[in-house]
């Protein structure tokens, strides 16, 4: 947001920082190797002829499925993949034990399921609201459950019901692959009705300020207007009354946007912009919040639910003088939702999916906030 940059390029190296696991189907006793001081090609099949496909940094962590001609078969982006033999260093297997009878039922919808018991583990799949899994373990705020492939994923407690009798194997259901939960929340049916309350939604820049310039000449103005629209509808049909600074493509001062805010009597106001930095592997998003007192609590509930159901880095929720939130009198929030000049998360950021995803979590986050009030 602070930067305006146009940044030319076309491809981006998703780079792993953890185990790959496969969907469904293969056996969960592989040996896991660990990648050693060098970066490694990852083909798509068991030759160096084949595609590469991505790449592996020093210390990545692979999980062998088989081995062919020197090679072994992990996964990568959710896909089979092939690393060659000679260049990693076997470091452990992976191993199973006896699942409990307990079991979890997940609240939300789109909730990452991690590759360990905190949001600073990569999602290494997704669960719906319904889905339930037996529960392994429990550490802190997080349930280790066993996927339907008989591998195991962690879950945020306060996403799920955890209950003793058995589960049917037929709703056992496997994680889907696909990439923080701090505080999250639970289906918007449980959550109060936003009705009676005036949301603000602020989409960042416009008109002759165009914010950020990202790959490919994309504008951030442009793209917080579709955002903000979008979630709008999801905010209305939670019943409440939607102003937006503005909806197209004109030029409002930051005063004027906080003059609307005091007009309107505003019960929440969220300014929603997108990032950009002059280097293209910066990525992932923030919330930023002003007053501890009037809006640190709203940013902690929306970045919660966001980081539960948004497949983007999270880079935490941060205090900043924005003067749009400084200087509002309402509880005030600023979203920073991924960078335009990431190859990677822009791709994510111009899909219907995401900005469905975002209006879903802000409304939720909403919820979240004024039922704890």
């Amino acid at each position: 947001m602070k930067f305006i940059y146009t940044i030319i390029t076309s491809i981006a190296l998703l780079l792993a920082s953890t185990f790959f696991f496969p969907s469904e189907g293969y056996a969960a006793n592989g040996d896991v190797y660990q990648v050693g001081g060098m970066v490694l090609n990852v083909r798509s099949d068991a030759s160096t002829e084949a595609p590469v496909v991505g790449k592996l940094q020093a210390g990545d962590q692979v999980v062998e499925f088989q081995e062919k001609y020197g090679w072994i078969q992990t996964y990568y982006d959710g896909k089979e993949a092939w690393v060659a033999k000679h260049h990693l260093r076997k470091i452990g297997q992976m191993k199973r034990v006896q699942a409990n009878e307990e079991n979890v039922t997940v609240k939300a919808n789109s909730t990452n399921i991690r590759s360990g018991p905190g949001t600073s583990y990569p999602a290494i799949g997704s669960s719906s609201s319904g889905d339930t899994y037996r529960l392994q373990k429990t550490e802190g705020d997080w349930h280790q459950i066993v996927l339907a492939n008989g591998e195991y994923g962690w879950v945020a407690s306060w996403l799920t019901d955890t209950k003793g009798e058995p589960i049917p194997a037929s709703n056992e259901s496997a994680a889907t692959v696909q990439a923080p939960e701090q505080q999250a929340s639970s289906t918007s049916s449980d959550l109060t009705s936003l009705d009676g309350y005036n949301i603000m939604l602020d989409p960042g820049h416009g008109g002759r300020d165009s914010g950020a310039v990202g790959i490919n000449g994309v504008q951030e103005k442009m793209v917080t207007l579709a955002t903000a629209h979008e979630v709008a509808e999801h905010i209305r049909d939670a019943g409440a009354n939607v102003i937006m600074t503005r909806t197209n493509d004109n030029y409002i001062s930051l005063e004027e946007r906080v003059e609307m805010s005091d007009d309107y009597f505003t019960h929440a106001f969220v300014s929603i912009h997108y990032n950009a930095f002059p280097d293209p592997s910066a990525n992932g998003m923030n919330t930023f919040y002003y007053s501890q007192t009037t809006d640190q609590q709203l940013a902690e509930n929306v970045h919660g639910s966001l980081a539960s159901k948004v497949d983007l880095q999270d880079r935490g929720i941060l205090r900043e003088g924005f003067r749009v939130i400084r200087t509002n009198n309402a509880p005030s929030i600023l979203l920073e939702l991924g960078f335009i000049t990431n190859a990677n998360d822009l791709a994510i950021i111009q899909t219907d999916t995401f900005k469905q995803q975002v209006g879903e979590a802000i409304t939720t986050g909403l919820q979240n906030y004024f039922q704890a009030k």
